[in-house]
């Protein structure tokens, strides 16, 4: 049921707040993401950092919740934080407001029991990776080559802190 509202709301801001004349613009930087958060999801199958956990259907399961955050909902919040993307000095506000928007939801879901930490995972590291996830999305955007020599030390540093055994791998 959770699921069902979130998706339904973000829906309707993809109504409302995008420019869907704009959507090849911002294609590649929603694919780029697609793609780490599929990875992440494969390589470490057996040793997440957090699950996604329904409590109103039995079948509802971290896959398919993730698969329709992959699909539905990070395509609608990445073109609206591009599109309404600010210039000059705001752009630390800019980042600063999305990060604790999607922090706070993660905090409500977690205080629900929709959201589960594992394996050293915290709001607190959830807090970094926000921002370097909006701060990596915004550099995708601007510059694709960039965006991966700054995001591959960035996984590097991670898997140091929360490296699975490679038993864990599938």
């Amino acid at each position: 049921m959770y699921l069902l509202l979130v998706v339904v709301v973000y829906l309707i801001f993809a109504k409302i707040f995008i420019d869907w004349k704009r959507w090849k613009e911002f294609y590649p930087t929603v694919q780029f993401y697609i793609i780490c958060n599929l990875s992440y999801n494969f390589i470490f199958y057996n040793h997440t950092l957090w699950v996604y956990k329904a409590v109103t259907l039995d079948w509802l399961n971290h896959t398919l919740i993730d698969l329709t955050f992959t699909f539905l909902i990070v395509p609608v919040v990445i073109m609206i934080f591009l599109q309404y993307y600010p210039k000059g000095k705001k752009q630390i506000l800019y980042i600063f407001v999305w990060v604790v928007y999607f922090s706070s939801i993660e905090w409500l879901f977690v205080k629900k029991g929709l959201f589960i930490f594992a394996n050293g995972w915290n709001i607190w590291w959830s807090v970094i990776f926000n921002i370097i996830t909006f701060i990596i999305v915004r550099i995708h955007y601007r510059n694709i080559k960039l965006a991966f020599a700054v995001a591959i030390p960035i996984i590097a540093i991670l898997l140091l802190f929360f490296h699975p055994s490679i038993n864990d791998l599938k």
